[in-house]
């Protein structure tokens, strides 16, 4: 009797442990102007069923709507977008019990910062109305230090109303981590920078910049899963541009859209990520579209688009793919939810799974490893 009861007891905890390898943090960012919220939100999130369970929030801060993930995951860092007042700050990650507790905020040297990424050394941000980039030291203890580097964009493009100053959009290291790619919907350009991580005040120096067609408005990149292409989505006019890449130098192969056939209503792309399996790419529309495109990755970096997906609300702004690759998790400004859908792993599809949850504003998904 006695060694049934312990080998169910092994049983129960090898079920546990499995049970809890399942469950990851999702971080939400939102804005918090326009309805209620408190700003950081953390989430358990069951990859075998998509069950969601809200773990803690973080005291009331202003409008973090992009946030970044330490790679220890003991930090959480966010912009604060608020004008000519914008802030960057820093958080003590509990990751058991999911609460985000300030640690510092400083200045971020620029209006309205849109987004950040950070490694061991430095937090990086894109102020979009500032028309700049800012990196900031990082301590021991995970605060951040004042900037010690601001770099200037110059320069406009042809959309009076959009592009009438540089509007610094995204960074995104190289997979190496030897270069900062930098998005200016303003300037239609690229930037590359080479990364120089422990240095005191270059941090990044120039290396090149691409120029994409004029009106198009950079918006956001992703790398293929091997690291020898980049998916650039333009705002502006849908466009989705394929450029080979190596050693910070990026070459133009392709170009589509994200648009469906025909398509004549308002529309604004987003998002973009490529699935964990590196087999599909999905990019977000909003305005009148409110859709997901997703197109399969063929050889040599090609894209065939599969088609669009309704994402069920309004402002897709934000998604994300749980890192199991199962469940893609949509972010809407405007409707103040997140949907999830069910990838099909083998043709990349997106099914509604019913499951959605309410969030005032959210802006920005990251899910934990």
């Amino acid at each position: 009797m006695k060694k049934v009861y312990l080998f169910l007891l092994l049983i129960g905890t090898i079920a546990s442990i499995q049970a809890q390898k399942n469950k990851v943090n999702l971080i939400v960012g939102t804005y918090t102007n326009s309805c209620s919220s408190r700003g950081i939100y953390v989430y358990e999130f069951d990859t075998n069923n998509a069950q969601i369970r809200l773990k803690k929030s973080s005291d009331s801060i202003v409008n973090p709507s992009y946030v970044s993930l330490s790679k220890d995951e003991k930090f959480i860092y966010a912009v604060n977008e608020n004008g000519g007042e914008s802030t960057v700050s820093s958080f003590a990650f509990d990751r058991v019990n999911g609460k985000p507790s300030l640690i510092n905020a400083v200045s971020s040297k620029g209006a309205d910062p849109c987004y950040l990424i950070n490694d061991d050394n430095n937090v990086i941000v894109a102020n979009y109305s500032g028309g700049n980039i800012a990196v900031f030291g990082k301590k021991a203890d995970g605060s951040i230090t004042e900037a010690k580097q601001v770099i200037q964009h110059y320069g406009k493009g042809i959309n009076a109303q959009r592009q009438e100053k540089p509007h610094v959009h995204m960074v995104h290291f190289s997979p190496d981590k030897k270069y900062v790619l930098s998005n200016d919907l303003g300037t239609d350009k690229i930037y590359v920078y080479d990364y120089n991580p422990t240095a005191a005040t270059e941090v990044l120096k120039l290396k090149d910049s691409v120029s994409v067609k004029a009106g198009s408005g950079p918006r956001h990149l992703t790398f293929s899963k091997k690291g020898k292409y980049v998916y650039l989505l333009q705002e502006l006019d849908g466009s989705l541009t394929t450029f080979s890449y190596a050693n910070g130098k990026l070459t133009q192969m392709n170009e589509t859209t994200i648009l469906a056939k025909d398509y004549k209503g308002t529309f604004s792309s987003a998002d973009i990520h490529v699935s964990p399996s590196g087999k599909f790419l999905y990019a977000s529309n909003r305005g009148e579209a409110n859709t997901i495109s997703v197109f399969k990755i063929l050889g040599k970096g090609k894209l065939q688009l599969k088609g669009q997906t309704s994402t069920l609300g309004k402002g897709p702004r934000n998604f994300a793919i749980d890192p199991t690759g199962k469940f893609l998790l949509v972010a809407h400004q405007y409707t103040n939810d997140v949907v999830i859908f069910k990838i099909n792993k083998r043709k990349g599809t997106l099914k509604n799974t019913g499951k959605k949850f309410d969030l005032c504003s959210p802006v920005c998904l990251v899910f934990a490893k």
